[in-house]
């Protein structure tokens, strides 16, 4: 238990050192990604208002395979589909403190194919 903790410790200060530079905004939202041992879960977030413009994860109906990198994919479509009915087309990527590779990186390319910038 011990080494868990302290893996997620060193995760969630590469995450606020990340932070610290990337800000989203009403016009340009941060892509959050959080992601568990069996889903995926990311977020379109306006830091200034502090609210959540639109979301998805591997929790969802119709999501084959929680934790594999297809589910990740089809997370990152499904986030850029819903960003484009509200008006969102650039974004600023927030990996959450995790190594931009499998998942992360699937999710990340998802979005993208699905339209949005960044």
């Amino acid at each position: 238990m011990v080494i868990r903790q302290d893996k997620n410790k060193a995760r969630h200060k590469r995450h606020l050192r990340v932070r610290a530079k990337v800000k989203g905004t009403a016009g340009v939202p941060r892509l959050n990604v959080f992601r568990s041992l069996k889903n995926i879960y990311a977020q379109l977030i306006d830091d200034v208002a502090g609210v959540t413009l639109v979301s998805a994860s591997t929790v969802e109906k119709g999501v084959e395979g929680g934790g594999n990198k297809a589910a990740a994919r089809e997370v990152g479509k499904r986030i850029a589909e819903r960003a484009k009915a509200a008006g969102v087309s650039k974004i600023v990527f927030d990996r959450g403190g995790y190594v931009y590779h499998g998942r992360v990186a699937e999710l990340a390319e998802g979005a993208r194919e699905g339209g949005l910038d960044f």
